[in-house]
């Protein structure tokens, strides 16, 4: 039996993602994935079942690791406003720290790859957002809203910003990159729209 290298899969997994971004679902395949990481296709299967376990794989990795980065140093009984600024700025950290992860999570997320791996999420993040929500109703903080519709003006306008960011310099006129005060402009104005 072959011993695990934890080196090897981290790289067979940033080199997936990396692929991914660049050339998206179909473009990456074993042979692919072996020939860009120089390894044998028989290494990638020591680390995964075959391509979809790999893609699932990748998935829960990117989500749960921007999740638990999310939620450092917060705690759901935080004020709203405190809260909200250390989710916004862990996230916006995270991602801009790691644009293929941001880059990935979206493409698959609107792919119909999502509903197997959605299954196998760890709760966490969305178990302390809902405690921290319902908190925050019940303090009077925020507005008691759907769902859909309190995480579209609690958390879409922070995703913007963050792909405005990593496509720094499209825009002839524009600056290079979001700085972390945009970031906290745009979220008072956010935490102004919430306010009951």
């Amino acid at each position: 039996m072959r011993v695990l290298n934890e080196a090897k899969k981290e790289m067979v997994r940033d080199t997936a993602l990396q692929m991914i971004v660049e050339e998206g679902f179909k473009g990456m395949s074993m042979q692919k994935l072996a020939k860009a990481a120089d390894i044998s296709p028989a290494t990638i299967y020591i680390y995964y079942k075959d391509r979809e376990d790999l893609l699932n794989q990748l998935y829960l990795f990117v989500f749960n690791t921007s999740n638990m980065a999310a939620l450092e140093n917060f705690s759901a009984d935080m004020s709203f406003h405190e809260g909200m600024k250390t989710l916004w700025l862990n996230r916006f950290n995270y991602f801009t720290a790691n644009p293929y992860h941001s880059f990935f999570l979206e493409q698959f997320i609107n792919s119909p790859l999502i509903t197997v791996a959605a299954e196998l999420e760890d709760n966490t993040y969305r178990t302390k957002m809902k405690l921290f929500y319902s908190n925050a109703v019940k303090n009077g903080e925020v507005k008691k809203l759907d769902i859909e519709i309190y995480w579209s003006i609690a958390f879409a306008p922070l995703y913007q910003l963050i792909k405005f960011h990593l496509q720094k310099g499209r825009h002839p006129d524009k600056p290079k990159g979001i700085t972390k005060n945009k970031v906290l402009q745009c979220l008072e104005m956010v935490l102004k729209s919430l306010q009951p």
